[in-house]
């Protein structure tokens, strides 16, 4: 077993190499200071696994029953997450994280104890086993990660929080396949992205659930306006996915070019986008005086007129089985009464949404056909044209899920279209296979820095210029769209 203790003073060796000053780590080649990086991570990893096993010890102390005997409660708090909170300096979530990690952590080294226990006791019998077997949470494998090393408490919390509870339709032997699925992935993601697909697992678990959580979504949503002391008047508001993606999309639109949003190639939106940039007002004000003027707007408008021909575009991304015939679809619940209902996801949200409201918005905006082929390849036919259309845009966007690049999170209406074959360098034709979506900064860092991306089938890599890996390593760019 790994001797954290003998890792931890290591790792403490190492940093304290680096300097004891900023000008001394600024003075550090730009290997130094990479290599430098990851030692810090490797020490704040390791202490954060003791700091998890100190919040499980401080829980286990001032459980509720002990009263005010409870060692929180000695010390003055209500709660050991606010005893955390206040001896290490922390937000009350991070305390809270703590606690959660080292608590499900402490219940699985104990499982595991009475495992191995009754594995070594020649007086127990292979049903015993079984049964001590039986009791070992779901979760233990995340502990156990963390334990190792090779999984970090934040992205542990993530899987956790994102994988969610036992209840009814999700077992715990569903949740541990779908963790030993993500923890082989987990190590080469950070914690948010951990989170997103965690979440997206649950989700495909629990069809029937994404319903019930969309109205809470819903329920959630407010407005408040109210007026200062001085006369300004406040807005705070909270809306749920799909309301809330339409208002982004509609500032996106207003406020784009000033925030690193898409070139035009058009004359009339590249010189109106010019003007945006050029503006004094900050992004800021922009984005206030615009909404004043939607709301004079429609306070204006004519009561009887219907609106719809224009507006910010919000993609409904849905599967085959989302848009069945009603018809269809029982027929195949006589044939399989247990299947789930579909479901979607807009664009650009990581949340999804149920069928009801799928077919809610395919009454009110149709539907646009994006088929894939067996390989995840949308199927095309090649164009002499330079640029892509914009049916083939809205198609990369359905494939690629946003910008392409590592860890990058702008959504497909902030990328670009980039070629992969160079159109006049390379003779690249405009095949949807050879073209991705990136956003205006990366795609200009492609350019300006001779990164580059490759394709082998379906699977697209980026390759780093020497300077940056000599080895020039390719690293693979999966699609950032949710898996339906």
């Amino acid at each position: 077993m790994t001797n954290l203790a003998e890792d931890l003073r290591q790792a403490a060796d190492a940093v304290a190499l680096l300097g004891s000053s900023c000008a001394d780590l600024a003075a550090l080649p730009d290997a130094e200071v990479l290599a430098g990086q990851k030692r810090i991570a490797s020490i704040r990893r390791l202490v954060d696994t003791y700091a998890a096993w100190m919040a499980a010890t401080i829980a286990e102390r001032s459980r509720p029953e002990l009263g005010h005997s409870g060692l929180a409660a000695q010390q003055g708090y209500l709660s050991p997450v606010a005893l955390i909170q206040n001896s290490t300096g922390s937000s009350k979530g991070d305390a809270y994280k703590l606690v959660a990690v080292g608590t499900m952590m402490a219940d699985a080294e104990a499982a595991d104890r009475l495992v191995e226990a009754a594995l070594s006791s020649p007086d127990r019998d292979a049903a015993e086993v079984a049964e001590f077997e039986a009791k070992v949470p779901w979760q233990a494998p995340i502990a156990r990660a963390v334990t190792a090393g090779t999984l970090s408490v934040d992205a542990a919390e993530s899987i956790r929080a994102g994988l969610g509870q036992i209840d009814a339709s999700v077992t715990a032997e569903k949740l541990a396949v779908a963790l030993e699925a993500l923890l082989a992935e987990a190590s080469s993601l950070n914690a948010d992205q951990v989170f997103k697909w965690a979440r997206r697992m649950r989700d495909q678990l629990d069809e029937a659930g994404i319903a019930a959580r969309e109205k809470q979504a819903s329920d959630d949503r407010y407005l408040r306006v109210y007026r200062l002391g001085n006369g300004n008047v406040r807005l705070s508001g909270l809306f749920a996915p799909e309301d809330g993606e339409f208002m982004l999309s509609t500032f996106d639109s207003i406020t784009g070019p000033r925030r690193g949003g898409v070139r035009f190639v058009d004359a009339e939106r590249a010189a109106w986008a010019k003007k945006m940039q050029d503006d004094p007002r900050t992004t800021e004000q922009i984005a206030a005086d615009s909404l004043v003027q939607l709301l004079k707007i429609a306070g204006e408008a004519d009561p009887g007129r219907v609106f719809g021909g224009r507006r910010p575009s919000v993609r409904v991304i849905v599967t085959e089985k989302a848009l069945k015939p009603e018809a269809d679809a029982q027929e195949a619940e006589a044939r399989q009464p247990a299947a789930p209902a579909g479901h979607g996801q807009i664009e650009g949200n990581p949340v999804p949404i149920s069928q009801e409201t799928i077919d809610r918005l395919l009454c009110d905006t149709g539907t646009r056909g994006i088929k894939f082929d067996d390989n995840g390849q949308i199927i095309n036919v090649g164009r002499e044209e330079r640029l892509f259309t914009e049916k083939q845009r809205a198609a990369m966007a359905v494939r690629d899920g946003g910008c392409l690049w590592v860890d990058c999170e702008k959504p497909p209406a902030w990328a670009e279209a980039h070629h992969i074959n160079e159109w006049l360098k390379n003779n690249g034709y405009t095949d949807l296979a050879d073209g991705v979506l990136l956003c205006h900064p990366h795609h200009l860092l492609l350019h300006n820095q001779h990164w580059t991306i490759s394709r082998t089938g379906t699977q697209y890599w980026l390759g780093p210029p020497v300077e940056v890996d000599p080895e020039q390593t390719l690293v693979a760019l999966p699609s950032k769209r949710a898996a339906l």
